[in-house]
Parts: C-alpha cells; structure tokens; sequence
C-alpha cells in the first residue's frame, strides 16, 4: 500500500518535509537523532556513519549483534605459516558490487590502502600496517611491523570499495571531511552489501532498497525488502512518529518516555549497557588558550585545575536526574567489555566541592576562570543536557563555563581541526580492546595515530607503549602494558570520564532483533514476526 508519512510536528516542519514513500509490510521505517556524515565510507570513523554504511558496503570480518566475529568478504584468515608478521585472508568468490563489478583481491588491496590516507579517520586500526598486498585473484597479505594478534578485530568496520569504480569517478582519495572537502564517493556508493542505495536527501531521507543479488541471502534472515531512513533530531518529534505508528524502530528512544513506550501496544523496548563512554576533554598542552579568560597560561595544564574539575563533576546527579537512570557514572576512558577494563580503575571519584574549591585555590584560581564548552546536541543520549548540567556544577568552582552547542557534523571538526579547548565527546570500542582507546585518543598526532586525541596531550613514553601493543603477542605482557598505560592516563587525567550510555531501541512488534552493544544496527539480521 502507499501512505504518506505525516508531519510528526511543528519543529520536523521546519528543519524538513518528508516525502512520500512506497511502503508495504517488509518496509522497516527506521528513525534516530543522527544523520551519517557523509558516504565515503573511509571518511568518518563514528556511529550514525558507520551503521549507515554497514547496510550498503561491508569489510572483510563483522562483528554481528552479538559481538561474535564472522565472516565476511573474507571466509577465513591465519597468521602465515612462512612469516609471522603476516595474515592471510582467503576472499569470498562470487560477490559483486551493486553496479555489477567483481570483487576480487585487488579491490581488497585499494580500500586498504586507501584507509591508511592521512585523511582517513580509520588509519589508526592499520597504522602497523608494512603491505597489503594480493598474491591470487582471492588471496589477500597483510603484512604488519611486528606479530600483530589483533589485526582482524581492527577490521570490522573498514569497508571494501571497488577499485574501479571509485578511481573513475575521482574518489582514490578519502574525503577530508574536517577540511570540508565534498567528493563523488561523498555523495554516491557502490557496495556489496545487502542493501542498495535508491534515493537520499541528506537530513531528511534515505532509501535503500533489498539487494537481491546479495551474496548472504540465504545465510540472513534478509525480510526486510526497503528501508526508511528519517533523521528526527527532536526527541519529542522522534518518539511521536514511534508511537504515531510513522516509524517502526528507532534507536534512541528518549529516556524520559522509557515507560510510554513499555505501556504502548503494539511497540516494545530492547536495552542494554552500551559499549560506549561519555567524558570531556580538555586542551592540556598549549601555553595559552584562545578562549578563555586566562591571559598568557592555560588553566587547564595545571594538573590541580583538572583534579578539581573531576571532583566538582556530581556523576550520581546526573545518572538520576539527568539520565534517568539509564547511565553507569564512570571513572575510566574504557566501557567495562573492554580488555583492560577492571572495577578498581572505573572506580570514580566522591563529588566534593569543598576539597575541589581547595584545589582551585592551590592552583592559583581561587576567583576560577572563563572557558568554552564545546558539546553536540544530536549525538549522544542527552548531550547538551550533560553539558548544561557540568556548566552549574564547575560554576560551584568559579569556572564559568559558556556553552557552545551544535551539531555535530560542526563538533567533530573542531576536536579534528584543534579548535576546541573543552569538549564533550563518546568513544565506542568496536574491538573490545584497550589498544583502540589508546590509538585514537592518548597516542600524540604522528605516526597516523591520535586523531581523536584533541587535547594536544603527547607523551613520547606513552607513544612508545601504545604502539608496542599492536605486535605483542605475549598476552600477559601486553596486558601488563594496558594496565600501565591506564595508571598513567588516571595520573595525567586529560579526560575527564562522565558515564558509561545505556542503549534504549524501540521497535515494532511486527520485527524481533537483538540489542548490539555497539549500537550498531545490522538490518539484514531482522526478522518479521
């Protein structure tokens, strides 16, 4: 049957007007808070992206709904029995692209190589890489600087392109999204995934279409014939289409209307603890900072200013009132699935206002100071609402805080481009190991690491032993490291941790899935009741 999406209220109205769409009982209206960044599936290493990206274009090993690794375009990959810095990926035989391309080995080697580019966010998670190299039409080496056990856990979200098809339209290099650069492969896709693009409107639709030539389709359930994808920033806008009936699964249902939505009929909850945790971060290692109140010093260098700022921050009030209790107050960089990860370290410090006015006073800033707080409001479970909460807690301090909230296709340039001081930011940890919270965010920017890492923090020790980890293959050794290096990020504390998120899906009755803890959404896993 045809029916018309309805007008979901005043504030949809005015940021876009949803189209008419062809709908019948295997068509999954899907809606959440974030549209993708972009296309270019290299580009942008950060959720709504990539769980886009995963319906159109795939990588070589997944981690399904359950966490498990499987596979994928490769059917199997060992180290090598000649050389142990090298892994061996056997590729899947008969897939092609939705415009008809063969994948073949070759295909594998360019997209590789093309996510190791300076402007790629994935860069990091190949960043030991030595050669990718083809040796047979379906045989693929991936050589590294060192024994690396944790290659194909670092694959799973690096999507294969085909060779030809992105050289001839222009598109051999990544998109330089902070540079706000456009490119074909921007704005058009070519995958071998289960779905096909039909038609998009950046922040106001998206359709994809079943792909019935897809190589999987009698290994997944595959019942869902066309996606609907509306991004509804306004919560209460959202969770009306929800239970209007307009749309059949969101991914972010707001914590607020929890129990609406488990007293509806004909709708239903999936939740689970996210692998995802919440902090700020801070600009610790220029001399003087652009917008503050500070003349010629940085506040925030001062190792007492930051232990101050961690006690003023009330965890528990904003687990209760603000999150509603769908949060876990954290006290590390790292959600508790991660390798790494102990309860003595997330073990978060008592709220004193008292001994952290103290501290201010120690440090010099007994009156505190004037800075920014950067923040998105459309990324995380009540983003601005966090930062506005923070804003009166560091006021106790003397610290006045004034608040920038945007989008974040505008936040996420200014952590890339160092043009934040104070930042509200999440990390994921899709290969539930520590090394991935310490390549993104504590490595300094060299070596094609630390692109996440916006707080100019560099520490030549703590590089060093973050690229070890990538070839240790004594476990209790290299776990050693990982306890070691999170001693030194709790002594350096150039982050200051918030809560672990708390996944909330709502979905219809008609379709049954699992929760991802990634939040990571996997439609070809969806079943029609």
């Amino acid at each position: 049957m045809t029916k018309r999406i309805a007008a979901f209220g005043a504030a949809l109205l005015a940021t876009t007007a949803l189209t008419a769409t062809t709908l019948n009982a295997e068509t999954l209206r899907w809606a959440r808070a974030a549209e993708a960044l972009t296309l270019d599936p290299h580009s942008q290493n950060e959720g709504p992206t990539t769980t886009l990206m995963h319906q159109i274009y795939e990588p070589l090993v997944l981690n399904d709904m359950t966490g498990a690794m499987v596979p994928t375009l490769a059917t199997s990959w060992e180290p090598s029995a000649d050389n142990p810095n090298v892994w061996v990926f056997q590729i899947r035989e008969g897939v092609t692209f939705h415009g008809g391309e063969t994948f073949d080995a070759s295909d594998v080697v360019f997209s590789l190589n093309r996510a190791m580019q300076e402007t790629s966010n994935f860069k990091e998670l190949l960043s030991g890489v030595v050669e990718v190299r083809a040796t047979g039409d379906y045989t693929v080496e991936i050589e590294t600087d060192g024994p690396n056990p944790l290659l194909p856990n670092n694959l799973t979200n690096i999507m294969m392109m085909d060779e030809g098809w992105t050289t001839e339209n222009g598109s051999e290099n990544v998109q330089d999204y902070a540079g706000g650069e456009d490119t074909f492969a921007a704005r058009n896709v070519n995958g071998t995934g289960p779905f096909v693009l039909e038609s998009r409107t950046p922040d106001t639709e998206t359709v994809l279409n079943r792909n019935e030539g897809y190589w999987g389709a009698d290994e997944y359930p595959m019942d869902i014939t066309q996606i609907v994808f509306t991004p509804i920033q306004n919560p209460a806008t959202r969770l009306a289409a929800f239970l209007g009936g307009e749309v059949d699964f969101i991914q972010d249902v707001p914590v607020q209307d929890l129990e609406r939505v488990e007293a509806a009929d004909g709708i239903g909850l999936l939740s689970g603890p996210q692998n995802r945790v919440i902090f700020f971060g801070m600009n610790v290692g220029d001399d003087d900072l652009t917008l503050d109140d500070v003349e010629g010093e940085n506040p925030l260098a001062n190792p007492l200013v930051r232990q101050a700022m961690n006690i003023a921050i009330n965890r528990e009030a904003i687990q209760q009132i603000v999150m509603r209790g769908q949060s876990a107050p954290a006290g590390v960089l790292s959600p508790p699935p991660v390798n790494g990860w102990t309860a003595e370290l997330d073990e978060y410090p008592a709220y004193d206002i008292e001994a952290a006015q103290a501290l201010m006073a120690e440090a010099g800033y007994p009156d505190g100071f004037t800075i920014q707080l950067d923040c998105p409001n459309d990324r995380y479970v009540n983003d601005e609402a966090i930062c506005q909460a923070a804003v009166g807690m560091f006021a106790q301090l003397g610290i006045t805080v004034n608040l920038s909230a945007l989008p974040r296709a505008q936040h996420f340039p200014l952590i890339a481009n160092l043009e934040t001081d104070f930042y509200l930011l999440g990390w994921g940890v899709p290969t539930y190991d520590a090394e991935y919270i310490f390549n993104f965010l504590y490595h300094g920017r060299a070596e094609g690491r630390g692109s996440w890492n916006g707080t100019r923090f560099d520490n030549p020790e703590m590089n060093e032993m973050i690229v070890s980890l990538s070839s240790e293959t004594d476990l209790e050794a290299r776990n050693g490291t990982i306890a070691d290096l999170f001693a030194m990020a709790e002594e350096e504390l150039i982050y200051l941790p918030i809560h672990n998120q708390v996944l909330n899906w709502g979905i219809s009755d008609a379709w049954s899935s699992l929760v991802d803890a990634d939040d990571q959404v996997l439609f070809k896993y969806f079943e029609l009741n």
